[in-house]
């Protein structure tokens, strides 16, 4: 088999949606084939509240070239998606070979952020586990993070997701919650957020040790998979999560 890698990326999103999709598209042809791939929350239109028609549209037409990217790739991002009964969702989507094979609305809307305003939340009680390619994963949006009912839901995954477009007045708080829940799962941690001037550019890549790699400058930053972290730390201090 060949080796996997995890890749987090981090770059500024613009008014312009079509030079957002650009910009990922390039990102994600970086990665090598078997990369899990990790986009900040809403990269292709931010969180554009006065164009939500425009940005829900567009995102589902974005879809078509990621998904073709996706072949031998775990691509997951966020989009703005306007549903069926006329609502307006923050989806996270996980591509593979060429489908979206999970995806699951955004439960915990940031007040803050007025999110409440003009998303309609998700209805999950519970934050799942869902294996692909023998490999557990989990899935946090942004401010979900912040919810400890949903670090029990996941214990057992091999590396938990977290898309975020993360406020820079709390930038440690995201460096801190991410590294302390590789720690408590004992699982890898893959952390986004974007590089804009009011957010954390902390994108990165946490062990099961709690060693972190964080993006920096990088607008992608790669590092090898190797599930022999996972045992090793649930070897070595045994706390009953298999």
């Amino acid at each position: 088999m060949s080796k996997r890698y995890l890749a987090t990326l981090q770059f500024s999103s613009t008014k312009n949606y079509e030079e957002n999709l650009s910009t990922l598209i390039s990102l994600i042809d970086q990665t090598p084939d078997r990369s899990i791939v990790l986009a900040p929350e809403v990269c292709l239109t931010d969180f554009d509240y006065v164009n939500f028609e425009a940005a829900s549209a567009f995102s589902i037409k974005a879809l078509e070239p990621l998904l073709k990217l996706s072949k031998d790739r775990i691509i997951i991002l966020t989009i703005i998606e306007k549903r069926e009964n006329a609502k307006f969702y923050n989806v996270a989507k996980v591509l593979h070979k060429q489908t979206i094979i999970y995806e699951k609305c955004k439960n915990e809307l940031f007040t803050l952020g007025q999110e409440t305003k003009y998303f309609t939340a998700g209805q999950d009680d519970k934050a799942l586990i869902f294996e692909v390619d023998g490999i557990k994963l989990g899935l946090l949006v942004c401010f979900e993070l912040r919810f400890k009912k949903y670090w029990i839901d996941l214990e057992g995954a091999d590396i938990i997701l977290i898309p975020a477009r993360w406020g820079k007045n709390r930038t440690e708080n995201f460096r801190v919650l991410s590294e302390a829940l590789a720690v408590m799962n004992q699982c890898f941690v893959l952390a986004t957020d974007a590089s804009n001037e009011d957010c954390t550019s902390m994108s990165g890549i946490i062990s099961p040790f709690g060693k972190a790699l964080r993006n920096g400058n990088a607008l992608c930053l790669i590092h090898k998979y190797d599930k022999q972290e996972l045992r090793k730390m649930r070897r070595y201090l045994d706390v009953g999560i298999k």
